[in-house]
């Protein structure tokens, strides 16, 4: 088995290359001489160690257990690909290492274990010995039913560990205490998943996890291996998904992890055009197969150990393209990379989701790889956020100017499976919150944001919110200090929770707003061309669940306001973001409203008459024929 992952490793197809590398507890059979001479085989407990590193010479493990004493453990060359190994006997959890050697260039380097499952705390850099077997779970019945979600809802709430609840005696909360908050909050306000920024071993607080040192181990920060396991397996007895942001662009620069690694560029592009990404740090050589390798197996250790539900993968423009750069063309060795590493991921795991993080406009993101697609599940639609957030940052006034900026997206929507963001990205580095984005007095941002937060969960595609999105902060997110939970006391504040918990519940029920929704059939304009007074309607209807959704941008009342429709019946209005248990001014349709047998605006074959207050939107949900 082993010789077989290492030819699969070296041939970049490997999903298994953390079962080779890095530091594994084993009984291990050696052979020792009697007192008469005769030979006699013992079973040791220990750890069997293998590097990976080609270029290196004169590699020994320093650690506890040697009194961090170069050459006190010296390591085997055992093929000529260049991996080393060695066994110790009678080593326990946590106990710290690193591998010291001679590299490519002369010099004798101290580096931590590429495969390492542990890690010390920052700023200490070690890696430690964890043995990641033998964990019970209880989620059988949820991963029995788990799909890829293309006919269900997905709510993700997008989140950073440290800063969700933030430090309690300055210390992090663990994962499983982490778990005790979450899960209620969760269930409370109807999401169905959890997408958790990167937990890989990073050392700079400020990265978010973006630049990591460790693939394959766990954050520190908030626990170990174990502890992570049984934060994933009670979400998924509550019935929340949880999926894992994960960098394949780039790495942390720190010396102690994988740059420069024996040498050589090992693990990174040798030609200085490629080496450093637009953030600084060295990156990932794509087409090499052991850095394929190491990926993808890196991906698929936590699919397996951690029973994660989705991957979302990072930056993925930076990957289609020599370093998100359109005009160098595409890197056609880091999207064979992508092609294999999806096709590779689904095939093991045919219900897990596969997720790109992608701005770029290159075609078939999301397509089978069948089809000459690159095969992901879904993809963020960040031109949907850029021109929504754009248009509700607008005075009312120019709206109609921009006002394709609102219809634009249903022109290309059906290219791809999306996912509509408004993530962590968008409430930092001075870019303000979601609510301070958009236009008005205090009032009018709390109705536009009702409105905006409204216009996602009607828009067709999967949807995400980073957390605090609900709370309407106005100061922007700071990885350092917990959410401002104390907004919960102020009315307005936790009104806009109480529409989301809703707006959840009514996505999660109606088949309209989930079912075959990649599918144009579904989906119909009924106000597309009202630039001048700026609103918008549209349906969508999946058998028996119909709904219509109308949205005034302008802080314009009407009393009755005639938009046209498809079906002559009785429509009920079941959501108004004006109602005052949202913090709007009460101005809603009580009564079910009747159509009239004479054409509407736009040409509709019907008219209805509606109220609609300023900066409303409202759903109503066709409930019978006349």
């Amino acid at each position: 088995m082993a010789d077989s992952i290492l030819n699969d490793f070296l041939f970049g197809q490997s999903l298994e290359a953390h079962k080779y590398f890095g530091a594994h507890f084993v009984t291990h059979e050696t052979i020792t001489k009697t007192p008469k001479g005769r030979n006699k085989k013992v079973l040791e407990k220990g750890v069997l160690f293998r590097l990976y590193a080609p270029l290196a010479d004169d590699v020994s493990i320093i650690g506890e257990w040697n009194s961090w004493t170069a050459g006190a453990s010296p390591m085997k060359k055992v093929d000529i690909s260049g991996v080393w190994e060695l066994f110790v006997p009678g080593l326990s959890n946590y106990q710290s290492y690193k591998y010291h050697f001679k590299n490519a260039k002369g010099y004798y380097v101290d580096k931590a274990d590429p495969y390492a499952f542990y890690s010390e705390y920052r700023p200490n850099s070690c890696s430690r010995l964890f043995d990641v077997e033998g964990f019970i779970w209880h989620d059988k019945p949820y991963l029995n039913t788990r799909t890829r979600n293309f006919d269900k809802a997905m709510s993700i709430y997008e989140m950073h560990l440290g800063s969700w609840k933030g430090q309690v005696d300055g210390r992090n909360l663990s994962y499983e205490e982490v778990a005790d908050f979450l899960i209620p909050y969760l269930k409370e306000h109807a999401y169905t998943h959890i997408e958790i920024m990167p937990i890989t071993q990073y050392p700079f607080d400020g990265s978010w996890g973006y630049q990591a040192t460790g693939f394959y181990s766990v954050d520190s920060r908030y626990g170990n291996p174990m502890q992570l396991m049984s934060f994933v397996d009670r979400l998924h007895q509550a019935g929340i998904g949880v999926i894992l942001d994960y960098v394949v662009v780039h790495f942390a620069s720190d010396l102690y992890g994988l740059v420069d690694f024996d040498g050589s560029k090992l693990y990174e592009y040798s030609d200085p055009r490629n080496t450093f990404s637009q953030w600084g740090s060295p990156q990932f050589d794509l087409g090499k197969d052991p850095v394929r390798s190491f990926l993808m197996s890196g991906i698929n250790y936590f699919l397996e150990y951690f029973h994660l539900d989705g991957i979302r993968v990072d930056a993925v423009s930076n990957i289609i393209f020599w370093d998100g750069d359109k005009s160098r063309g595409e890197n056609t060795g880091a999207t064979e990379f992508i092609k294999r590493l999806n096709g590779k991921i689904h095939l093991t795991y045919p219900e897990v989701m596969m997720i790109a993080e992608d701005s770029s406009d290159f075609q078939g993101v999301t397509k089978p790889l069948e089809y000459g697609g690159l095969g992901f599940d879904y993809k963020w639609d960040l031109g949907w956020m850029n021109d929504t957030l754009k248009y509700y940052s607008l005075d009312p006034i120019y709206k109609r100017y921009d006002h394709n900026k609102l219809t634009f997206s249903m022109a290309y929507f059906y290219s791809e499976n999306f996912l509509l963001p408004l993530s962590h990205d968008e409430v930092v580095h001075g870019k303000g919150t979601i609510i301070n984005k958009l236009w008005g007095d205090y009032d009018q941002k709390f109705a536009l944001l009702r409105n905006l937060y409204t216009y996602q969960f009607a828009h067709p595609g999967k949807k995400l919110n980073f957390m605090g999105n609900e709370l309407a902060s106005f100061d922007e997110w700071n990885e350092l200090r917990s959410l401002p939970w104390n907004l919960k006391a102020y009315p307005k504040h936790d009104s806009v929770s109480r529409m989301m918990r809703d707006l959840n519940r009514i996505y999660e029920y109606e088949s309209a707003l989930k079912v075959e929704e990649y599918n144009p059939a579904h989906f119909n304009w009924l106000m597309v061309d009202n630039a001048n007074q700026s609103v918008f309607a549209f349906e969508r209807r999946v058998g028996e669940s119909h709904l219509i959704f109308v949205f005034n941008m302008t802080g314009n009342y009407y009393n009755d306001y005639d938009i046209g429709v498809t079906r002559a019946g009785t429509y009920e209005e079941i959501f108004n973001s004006d109602k005052d248990v949202y913090g709007g001014w009460n101005q809603y349709n009580g009564l079910p409203v009747t159509s009239i047998n004479e054409e509407g605006p736009e040409r509709r074959p019907y008219r209805l008459t509606i109220k609609l207050a300023s900066f409303a939107a409202l759903i109503l949900k066709y409930k019978n024929g006349q």
